[in-house]
């Protein structure tokens, strides 16, 4: 199952200029919230900046990581 940390390591990766914040909000590591703030995300909608992240994680939506709760912004 996936970290915190290694979610957050992800986003920050893919997303040019990215900072997240990663939490497990059930303590299972398999459902998480990220506050996720980038200058990638300028001029995009919200659903925009949230399928910029979700892409990060690809078929791993649905299966090691069930949920994963989003609030983003551009920096």
């Amino acid at each position: 199952m996936p970290t915190p940390e290694e979610l957050q390591t992800r986003i920050e990766a893919a997303i040019p200029g990215a900072k997240a914040i990663v939490v497990d909000t059930t303590g299972t590591e398999d459902h998480f919230r990220a506050e996720v703030s980038s200058p990638a995300f300028a001029g995009l909608s919200r659903i925009a900046q949230h399928r910029l992240v979700y892409d990060v994680f690809g078929a791993d939506i649905g299966g090691p990581i069930h949920a994963l709760s989003l609030k983003t912004e551009p920096s």
